[in-house]
């Protein structure tokens, strides 16, 4: 069944913080508050465009949802369960703190049919959560995951990568603890700054340099090995594209890459391809059998990938559509040696190849 997503978005409304990183208007686009009729307004348009099979979410991003006054909370989600009770929607999402959380709100949210939560976590490491200035410990994330679960709820965690103090182990002890509260999905933020905010004043002051793009697809790598052998679903990775999500806009400085998700995929089937090249002692060429939605990922961004094959291992990188599944890979070396994988099998490779 497919799956679309109604986002509603609620401004930096209820947040109690102003973490350094965070710039709400500019991250969403939406510098209005919202309300219940904004929020009927917004699902009906989408349902016009919805195919009646498919799996409908409304999803209130953005925001703190829970720190926002009760009433409005309970204004924003009738409506949204209207949709619910009539057969339209099938879940409700929100977003919100670890420290927003609490079995009172749990309660009023399981009333309105509230089915996914997602933490803004970001790190777990107590140096990151303090100099990006969350004003909540990690212990806050675990107790109020664990209360999610209990009450029935899914499970969402977001994650970023190079906020203030942060560094590649510390990111792979995040995920690490992440599988560990057994989310029901994950998404990974490379720390972009975003103007009017903390980090740029840091930045200007030569007090905080971002990670590059190479260094965080070098580390979300080894993130996405880690979640995929754990069979923890990751929806998202990078920011979404806006008009204002773009460098020299928005964006002051950091990793930012408009498919920043398959820069990171094409590189794991690089680092995969490489090892079968290296094990097997290829000569001269390896040829790649796929479903064509693979094939910009195996030759790479701009043939970075076919580059590299041919400059570093002097291999000639060939692909060959095929009318078969996308998680399958027929790989035929040197024109002789075949070998059938799958991606469950690549991240495993992966995840020993990372050391992980």
């Amino acid at each position: 069944m497919k799956k679309r997503i109604i986002p509603i978005f609620v401004p930096h409304r209820g947040c109690p913080h102003d973490c350094i990183f965070c710039n709400q208007k500019k991250i969403t686009g939406v510098s209005t508050d919202i309300t219940s009729e904004d929020v009927k307004n917004i699902v009906d348009e989408y349902l016009t465009t919805i195919d009646k099979d498919a799996s409908v979410e409304i999803a209130f991003f953005g925001g703190s949802f829970t720190a926002i006054d009760i009433d409005i909370q309970r204004s924003l989600l009738s409506v949204a369960k209207e949709y619910v009770d009539k057969g339209l929607v099938n879940d409700i999402r929100m977003s919100t703190r670890p420290d927003c959380i609490d079995e009172d709100i749990l309660s009023m949210l399981k009333e309105y049919k509230v089915s996914i939560i997602e933490l803004g976590v970001q790190s777990l490491d107590e140096d990151v959560l303090r100099d990006s200035i969350r004003g909540h410990h990690a212990e806050e994330v675990f107790k109020s995951a664990k209360l999610i679960k209990d009450y029935g709820i899914q499970l969402g965690l977001q994650m970023m990568v190079g906020l203030p103090s942060d560094a590649e182990k510390k990111c792979i002890e995040t995920a690490r603890k992440f599988i560990g509260m057994e989310p029901d999905c994950v998404r990974i933020y490379p720390t972009l700054v975003v103007k009017e905010t903390g980090l740029e004043n840091l930045l200007n002051e030569r007090k905080y340099s971002p990670f590059t793009l190479e260094e965080s697809v070098q580390i979300v790598k080894k993130l996405l090995a880690l979640f995929y052998v754990n069979n923890i679903n990751v929806i998202r990775v990078g920011l979404q594209a806006t008009d204002d999500i773009q460098l020299g806009k928005a964006i002051l400085d950091g990793p930012y890459h408009p498919a920043f998700r398959e820069l990171v995929e094409s590189e794991m089937i690089k680092d995969y391809l490489e090892s079968i090249v290296i094990r097997n002692k290829v000569k001269s060429n390896i040829l790649v059998k796929t479903n064509k939605k693979n094939v910009s990922k195996i030759i790479g961004n701009k043939k970075s990938n076919s580059n590299y094959m041919k400059n570093e291992l002097n291999i000639i990188l060939k692909t060959k559509e095929e009318n078969i599944d996308i998680n399958t890979l027929e790989i035929v070396l040197d024109d002789k040696i075949e070998i059938k994988t799958n991606m469950n099998h690549i991240y495993e490779s992966l995840y020993k190849i990372y050391n992980l």
